[in-house]
């Protein structure tokens, strides 16, 4: 994992994100956007500096997650990036709804700065292609 882009609108939200992954994986790129549209048109205009990995918040003004999740895998050049829905809410219509979309996992925001820690080493450590059933194992298992 060399990069992650975090989708939030929540500033304080997206700095304990960043806080998090820079004490698990200070190596890895962070990037993030605080409004869907400005996410969309930044990673269409990133021909060649995609990232590998994006967290999205559901519950953005405007343009909703799931709004923006739509886009993405609409946008040829964007429909292959693995998303990880990225949410306080975990409805399971939201749920079932971001998985019909296409998204990789869904993640329920943690209150825990550890949990963060251990959710954003487990993304690191994981290859994409397993990152759906270790997340649900993790979050199944955690308090």
């Amino acid at each position: 994992m060399q990069s992650i882009y975090l989708i939030d609108d929540d500033i304080d939200d997206v700095e304990l994100f960043r806080d998090a992954l820079e004490e698990v994986a200070p190596f890895v790129s962070f990037h993030f956007a605080n409004d869907g549209h400005e996410a969309v048109r930044t990673l269409t205009e990133q021909r060649n500096a995609l990232p590998d990995l994006i967290f999205l918040d559901i519950s953005m003004p405007v343009f909703s997650g799931l709004q923006c999740l739509d886009s993405f895998k609409n946008n040829n050049h964007l429909k292959d990036l693995p998303v990880i829905i990225y949410s306080t809410s975990s409805h399971e219509r939201e749920i079932r709804m971001a998985q019909e979309l296409g998204a990789l996992a869904f993640v329920t925001k943690p209150n825990d700065f550890r949990l963060l820690k251990r959710i954003l080493t487990l993304v690191v450590d994981t290859p994409v292609a397993e990152l759906s059933d270790a997340l649900r194992k993790l979050m199944r298992n955690d308090p």
